[in-house]
C-alpha cells in the first residue's frame, strides 16, 4: 500500500500552470529571412498552441510531477510481518570458586568437574534466548560483571566459554554477587528483570550478606532463581582404597531456597548433567522469551526512485528540444545558404 508522509506538496502540482500569467518578454527586432513560403508554413504549423505540447515539453511536464510527487516522501508499506519482543534483561551469575573444579559430573559420557558442565548447558540456553539481553556475572571471592546487558547472544556465550575457575578468587560471595546483579538491573526500564544463580557452595566471602541482597532485590522487582550444584555422592580413592563421600557437603541449600523464594523465584538441585539440563529447561518455560507477538509492517521509500525518474525526463526533455530546434531553426539573415 502506499502512503505520503507530506501529502499536501500536491498542492504544488499546478504551480507550471501560473507561468501562463506572468507578463510575456517584449518581442525581438532582428528579422526572420524565410527561403520560401513552404518553410514558413511549417514553421507556423509547428507553433500551433496544440503542436507546441511536444514530446520534450510533455517529459518536462513528467520530471515536474516525478519531482512533486518525490518531495512528498512516498514509501510502501509491505505486509505484516511477526516480530519478536524483547522479553526480559536476565543476568546469569556463575560461581568460579575452586569447588568448582570438582569432576562429580558427566559430560558426554565423559567425567567432567562442574563448571565445564555448567558451560556446556549454558551455552544452549543462550543461544534460545534471542529477544532478551542477557548478561553474565562471576563470582569467587569478588563479583565481577564478565558481560554486559546485550542482545547479542553469541557474544555473550563466548564470554562464558572463556571464563575459567580461580578468575574472581577461591571463596564464594553469593551476597556480592546478587548486589551486582541488582545494580545492572535497576535502571533498566524492562519490568521483567531475573537473575539465575547458579553456585556450589555457601556464603563464605564478601561484604554483604545473602540475606540483605535478597531483601533489596525484592524491592527492586528482580526474580532470582537460584541453581544448586554438585553431585551428592562421588567415588574418590583413599588410602584404604575406593571411598563414597558427598562432594556437595558445603553446599547451602537453606540459603539458596530462601534468597529464591524470597523474590518469586525457584531453586533448582543439579545433581548431574542432565537435571541442569532439565532445569534450564524448565526456566524456558517459566522465563518465556517473549510476551506477546508483535506485527508490523515494513517501509520501502521510493524517494530516491521518483528523484532519479524526474532527473533523467527533464535530461530527455532538454534533448529533445535542442535536437528539434536544430532541425527546425529558421535562417536569420547573415546565414550560409
Amino acid at each position: 500500500m502506499l502512503e505520503l508522509t507530506w501529502p499536501w506538496l500536491l498542492l504544488l502540482l499546478p504551480l507550471p500552470l501560473l507561468i501562463r500569467f506572468l507578463p510575456k518578454a517584449p518581442p525581438q527586432g532582428d528579422a526572420i529571412w524565410w527561403q520560401n513560403a513552404r518553410q514558413l508554413e511549417h514553421y507556423q504549423q509547428n507553433n500551433h498552441p496544440l503542436k507546441r505540447l511536444s514530446a520534450s515539453t510533455f517529459c518536462l511536464i513528467g520530471a515536474w510531477g516525478l519531482m512533486v510527487f518525490a518531495m512528498t516522501k512516498p514509501v510502501w508499506l509491505g505486509e505484516p510481518t511477526k516480530v519478536t519482543p524483547s522479553g526480559r534483561d536476565l543476568l546469569i551469575a556463575l560461581d568460579l570458586s575452586g569447588s568448582m573444579q570438582v569432576s562429580d559430573m558427566l559430560l558426554n559420557d565423559q567425567t567432567a568437574n562442574r563448571l565445564e558442565a555448567a558451560k556446556s548447558v549454558l551455552a544452549d540456553f543462550i543461544q534460545a534466548r534471542r529477544g532478551d539481553r542477557i548478561g553474565i556475572i562471576v563470582f569467587g571471592s569478588k563479583a565481577y560483571l564478565q558481560a554486559p546487558l546485550s542482545f547479542d547472544v553469541t557474544t555473550i556465550n563466548q564470554l562464558v566459554q572463556e571464563a575459567q575457575i580461580g578468575f574472581a578468587g577461591e571463596q564464594t560471595a553469593i551476597g556480592d554477587a546478587i548486589g551486582l546483579g541488582i545494580k545492572q538491573l535497576e535502571d533498566k526500564p524492562s519490568d521483567k528483570k531475573v537473575l539465575i544463580l547458579m553456585t556450589d557452595g555457601a556464603n563464605t566471602a564478601g561484604r554483604v550478606q545473602p540475606e540483605q541482597a535478597a531483601e533489596f532485590a525484592y524491592a527492586q522487582k528482580v526474580r532470582i532463581h537460584t541453581i544448586g550444584i554438585g553431585a551428592d555422592s562421588m567415588v574418590v580413592q583413599s588410602f584404604f582404597g575406593p571411598k563414597t563421600v558427598n562432594p556437595s557437603s558445603d553446599l547451602d541449600e537453606t540459603l539458596l531456597r530462601n534468597i529464591a523464594a524470597q523474590t518469586g523465584g525457584e531453586y533448582f538441585r543439579a545433581r548431574s548433567t542432565e537435571e541442569l539440563q532439565n532445569i534450564y529447561q524448565t526456566l524456558d518455560q517459566l522465563e518465556p522469551t517473549p510476551s506477546e507477538d508483535i506485527w508490523q509492517r515494513p517501509l520501502t521509500s521510493l524517494f530516491h526512485w521518483l528523484a532519479l525518474a524526474s532527473l533523467l525526463s527533464a535530461t530527455l526533455s532538454l534533448f529533445l528540444r535542442n535536437t528539434f530546434q536544430w532541425r527546425t531553426r529558421p535562417w536569420q539573415k547573415g546565414d550560409k545558404a
